[in-house]
This record gives structure tokens, sequence and C-alpha cells, in this order.
């Protein structure tokens, strides 16, 4: 069957989308879960070997050329397992968890642009490498990767375990703090590119700069927030092993421990991939390769994007590799006490510049020193230390009572326990000397044994 050729612009735009055969998109799709797969295959491999060069080690390379088959091996030996089930477990959520995490890390990448229109090959049909678009394909993408939350929290509520049980607890307030500040963070990419569309915004950067030079704060903002966002190190207090043995996949095994897995290794690479598409340019070449005339045509840029991604999972591996993990405690507080309130004052001082730029009453110089200006305050607000909170009075001194709450508590500094009383029986005290008695005037063993 011959179908209709298809003349689109090389740039994708929203109008684009939606003319695609049933067969284009299926195969598009297929692609995509076929690179997602691959690539996480070829991640995990890559951790290993990086952070076993930080440890002056080897790490794997034994199965396939530079060990790169030890990642499939795992997987075949995960799938050999045995598949237990608690049985204190509810069984239908515990099998429906691993599902709700995997499948939203696999359809956010439905807006994800890969490269520009393309022809496929031995045929004359001309699509972009992107699956779809929406007006609001970000906003899309952090509602899906929000529903994976559900499969850790039911995951760990259905195991019938309690360090499962707080495992999925710390990932769910951790997920909730750290989306917030991540959302924050892609609003002044809103307000420069002028639309929410993946495609658009990769277009507008095209135009103008890559948004990480305007919008560094942002880009910061956006880099702590993604580490977080996926349970990495140090931000991976939701599988704490020396507290919570697993967290929330402890009483996991076989593939739905696998998919549990692979879902984490998948929202690695969107939250890299959404990096690179709203600061990095998206597909596009960087300098100096951009000024080859066909850096940004067929299918090159997809090697620049996995570039750009590749750099972004270095990123995680670096730090997993220095960083010890965090206190929970500083971890929430650095959310909510730092990230939050920077992304709020960051976009209230974005939106009047683009308001002044927009009116045409500043010029780019005087728009780049007050940015410069607005960041070193930033900056500077980090390095202020906290005022510590008064000291409370301590209660004065007397005698402690340790039962009074009705169980044993240890005294308070200034507090002091009473003196033990010791009750000996009238008869005992009288008939009975004690069994610490002893006369005074009797030699010691010392005496015995120099007379």
């Amino acid at each position: 069957m011959n179908y209709p050729s298809v003349h689109l612009a090389a740039e994708p735009s929203l109008d684009a989308f939606g003319t695609d055969n049933g067969w284009v998109i299926a195969l598009k799709a297929l692609l995509v879960f076929v690179f997602l797969v691959v690539f996480t295959l070829f991640n995990i491999w890559f951790e290993r070997r990086v952070v076993a060069r930080m440890q002056h080690r080897i790490g794997p390379n034994v199965n396939g050329p530079f060990g790169l088959l030890q990642s499939l091996a795992d997987g075949v030996k995960l799938a050999l397992k045995e598949d237990i089930i608690p049985k204190s477990a509810d069984k239908v959520v515990y099998v429906v968890a691993p599902a709700l995490s995997v499948i939203p890390a696999f359809i956010a990448w439905a807006v994800i642009p890969l490269g520009p229109v393309v022809t496929i090959p031995f045929t004359d049909i001309r699509t972009p490498l992107q699956l779809t678009d929406l007006p609001v394909g970000v906003l899309y993408i952090l509602a899906v990767t929000s529903i994976g939350v559900y499969g850790i929290v039911l995951a760990g509520w259905s195991s019938g375990s309690t360090y499962a049980l707080l495992g999925s607890l710390r990932s769910s307030a951790q997920v909730i703090s750290y989306e917030v500040a991540m959302g924050l963070s892609f609003v002044t990419v809103f307000m420069y590119a002028g639309t929410m569309s993946m495609s658009g915004i990769v277009e507008a950067q095209a135009q103008n700069v890559w948004f990480i030079l305007p919008l560094l704060p942002s880009f910061v903002i956006y880099a702590i927030s993604m580490v977080g966002e996926t349970n990495r190190a140090p931000f991976d207090l939701a599988e704490a092993e020396g507290e919570l043995v697993g967290g929330f996949h402890t009483e996991y095994s076989s593939l739905k421990f696998a998919l549990f897995f692979l879902a984490e290794y998948i929202n690695l690479v969107t939250v890299s991939a959404l990096a690179a598409t709203l600061f990095l340019g998206g597909w596009r070449a960087p300098y100096p390769l951009s000024l080859w005339d066909g850096a940004n045509e067929g299918y090159w840029p997809v090697l620049w994007f996995v570039g750009k991604c590749l750099a972004f999972i270095f990123f995680f591996i670096w730090l997993r590799g220095t960083l010890p993990r965090m206190r929970y405690d500083q971890f929430m507080k650095l959310g909510w006490k730092v990230l939050i309130p920077v992304s709020l004052v960051w976009i209230f001082g974005v939106s009047i510049v683009r308001v002044i730029q927009n009116e045409g009453g500043v010029d780019q110089q005087t728009l780049l020193i007050i940015a410069g200006v607005i960041v070193a305050l930033l900056l500077a607000s980090a390095f202020i230390p906290e005022k510590k909170p008064a000291d409370e009075p301590a209660e004065p001194a007397g005698d402690f009572d340790a039962f009074a709450g009705g169980y044993p508590v240890p005294p308070m500094p200034g507090q002091r326990l009473p003196d033990p009383v010791v009750t000996v029986p009238a008869d005992a005290s009288q008939d009975q000397p004690r069994s610490d008695a002893r006369d005074l005037d009797a030699p010691t063993n010392e005496e015995q044994s120099r007379g």
C-alpha cells in the first residue's frame, strides 16, 4: 500500500503532529521503548564502571566486551529468581504497585523531542522525531511522573512491613517537596519561551541563546530538585539501607523488584532529557558543532541529545560516588526553606526584567547587570547563618520522678534522680548480719599473706 507523502517543516511545531499513519506511530512508540530499555542497561553498566573508577576498583569487565552485557545478565538473573509474596501482603495491590511505577516512566517520553523532522528510511514519509506534542507538554510530564509515587506508596503499604511503609512515606513527602521546587524552576523558562510546548521551547532557544545562560539560578534549582525527585544519592532516603533495609521495595524480589529498578533508571533519563530540552537547547548541536550546516539536520541531532543526557547521567553518578547521604531533616529543610523561597524570589525578579525588556526600557547589558546582582544576592543569602533559637531555661534542680509518666525516662540537664531508698525487713536486720558487713578488727587478706 502506498501512503501519501507528508511534507513538514524542518523545525517541528504543533501543526506537524497528528498527521502520522498508524504504523508510523507504532514504530516510533516501539523505538522509544527500545531506546529506554537499552539506555537503562547501558546506564547501569556506566554507573558501576564510573563508581569503580572513583573508588580505585575495576568494575564489571567479564560479561561481554568491557563488561557491557553485565546488566543484561543481572536482568536474566532477576527474572529467574523465585517470586515471593509475603503472607501479610495485600496481594492485588502488591502486584499492581510495580506497574504503577514503571508505566508512567515510559509514557512520559511521549512528548520529549529527540530530533527534527526526518525522512523514514526506505520511504518518502517525513515525520518529527517525537511521538507527539501538547501545548502543555511540560505540565504533562510533571503530571505523569507524579503518578509514579503512587506505586511507591502502595508498594510500601501493601507489603505489610514497617520498613517498607516508612520508606514509602518518606518517598511521598520527598516527591511532593521537591516537585514544588521543580515546577517553580520551570516558570521562568515559560516566560522566556512564551510556550509550554516541548518543541516550542527548543525552537525558542534556537532563535536566542540556551536558557541555561540567562536562567542559571533556575537551572541550579532544577538540578538539585531532579536528584531529590529520583530518590538518588545523596537524597536516597526512601531506601536508606542503614535505616530501612531496602525501603519501599524491601519485600519485593524477582521481576517485581526489576520493575522498580527499571522505573528508577528511566526516571533518571527522563529528568536528564527534560533538563537538556529546557536549558541546553534540546536536540540542537552545541557550539562549535552548530557552525556545521548539517549539524541540526537528519539523525545527527539524536546523537547530540543523547550526549547531553549522558552528561547529566554522569552528574548523578558523580554525586553518588562523592557525597554522603543527608539527614532527613536537613533534606526537607533544603527543599522547603531554601529552594522554594529562592525560586519565588527569582521568579519575581525575572518577571520584572521581562516586563521592562518587553516595553523596551532597558538594553541587554543593563539586564545582564541586573541579573548578575540578583544572582549574587541569592548566593549571598545562602551563606547567611540562621539565627539559633534561644536556649530554654533549665528547670530548677531538684528530685526528679522518673516514673511520673508511667514509664521510666532519663533526667534532663539540671535534674537529678532521688537517692535510692533501701528497705530492709526488721527481722532480717536483727537476726541476720548484713552480707557486706566486715569485722574491722579482722585481718585482711593482705595482712594474712604477710603473716
